[in-house]
């Protein structure tokens, strides 16, 4: 199987069923990503090093204005787009198979989770794998420890307060916070 072929299936929310070819590509990938991952997190690495390697990760060029601050962790990579000055902090970490997308000038606070897969609810079936995209819009700000579930669409300008658990999509410009995570207010501004 192509990589092409594989990202067809799981961007338009195909299940990957455990013990398909899709399920092993899927196994085999990580396991390049796995080695990139490594590199990021042993010793120290330049910014520009760091840029490289998620380079490699992402099998696509990433922005001279991207930072991030390792460890780092992320299963696939070959599913995540960075924009312009994103930032990730330390000990993130990006289940991206199912797509991660973060919008130009976003924040992503340390230690948080983003996910994009859902196993099956069926006990004989919990190795089934239900891809749902994760996207994150330009000048979004995620607190520490914040954990986004598949599907969930974060808008422009939007602040997600630390340790929130975020379950459905977020407006443009809200601010929320809590478990799951809720609006508390509208910020006022437009992201521009």
């Amino acid at each position: 199987m192509e990589l092409q072929e594989f990202l067809a299936h799981v961007d338009r929310g195909a299940l990957v069923e455990a013990g398909s070819a899709h399920h092993r590509f899927m196994h085999g990938a990580a396991q390049d990503a796995l080695r990139t991952v490594a590199e990021i997190n042993t010793g120290y690495r330049t910014p520009e090093e760091l840029r490289a390697l998620l380079s490699e990760l992402t099998g696509r060029p990433v922005d001279e204005t991207v930072a991030l601050f390792p460890p780092f962790y992320c299963e696939f990579g070959r599913n995540l787009r960075l924009g312009k000055d994103v930032f990730i902090n330390m000990g993130c970490r990006f289940q991206d198979t199912g797509g991660i997308t973060i919008g130009d000038g976003t924040l992503i606070g340390h230690g948080s989770t983003l996910t994009t897969l859902n196993h099956g609810v069926d006990p004989d079936r919990r190795g089934d794998l239900l891809p749902a995209p994760v996207v994150i819009g330009r000048k979004v700000w995620l607190g520490a420890s914040v954990t986004v579930v598949p599907g969930v669409r974060i808008g422009d300008g939007a602040i997600v307060g630390a340790g929130a658990v975020v379950t459905k999509d977020v407006p443009a410009n809200a601010v929320v916070a809590g478990v799951p995570a809720r609006l508390v207010r509208m910020t006022g501004f437009e992201a521009s």
